[in-house]
């Protein structure tokens, strides 16, 4: 699996972000970083890093993405969590996850789509929480949850251009902040960064040319 072409990658900067970048770039892809960090802060395996870029900013971002043609794929690394009950919520952090998720994911898809090839593919990175919410994760499974229909929806829009959309559901991923938040759980059960991006490099790869509209969960022994 070997890859031809260049990718953008958004939300570069995170640490699943970094995993992606650092296997597509050892898979043989050039590879456009984008983040709202600045550009210090992203991969230097990047062949182009573009820092400073508000995702929920179409203008600002469609004038990044217009240079970086033809293109290959899009990576949507990019999005946010917050544990919150309904009971004592806000309705601003329903709004702020959708923005986070699934409005970055769209604005970077609509970008992208002038300069996608025939044969690219765009992963969202979806959740596993999208398809049942447990206790205080109703804002985050119900913005992964539109990460998912996004997905399904542009899939069948794109076929006739030979372009697919699939998205990946992890579970809980082993960063730093996860194991803080949770320090008394099973590191050794969640999905790695590294393992993830893997997936994601077969589903932009060719290897993956029968799939699209898939949402695949990735959940590790969780």
């Amino acid at each position: 699996m070997t890859g031809d072409g260049r990718i953008i990658v958004t939300g570069a900067a995170g640490i699943l972000g970094r995993a992606v970048v650092t296997r597509l770039h050892e898979a043989g892809w050039e590879v456009a970083a984008l983040d709202l960090a600045q550009e210090a802060s992203l991969p230097q395996e990047a062949a182009l890093r573009l820092g400073g870029i508000d995702l929920s900013d179409d203008a600002a971002l469609a004038g990044a993405v217009a240079g970086l043609g033809p293109l290959a794929g899009l990576v949507n690394c990019a999005g946010g969590f917050a544990w919150e009950t309904v009971a004592e919520g806000s309705g601003a952090t329903w709004d702020r996850l959708y923005a986070l998720n699934v409005r970055t994911a769209l604005n970077a898809c609509k970008a992208a789509l002038p300069a996608l090839r025939a044969g690219a593919a765009i992963v969202n990175v979806g959740a596993a929480a999208g398809a049942k919410a447990e206790l205080g994760m109703a804002a985050y499974a119900a913005a992964k949850s539109g990460v998912a229909r996004l997905t399904e929806g542009l899939a069948a829009e794109l076929k006739p251009r030979g372009i697919r959309v699939n998205a990946v559901l992890p579970s809980i991923i082993d960063t730093p902040a996860n194991r803080a938040d949770m320090p008394l759980a099973d590191f050794g059960a969640w999905v790695t960064p590294d393992e993830l991006a893997r997936v994601i490099a077969f589903l932009l790869s060719d290897d993956a040319s029968g799939i699209t509209g898939a949402a695949i969960p990735v959940i590790g022994r969780v």
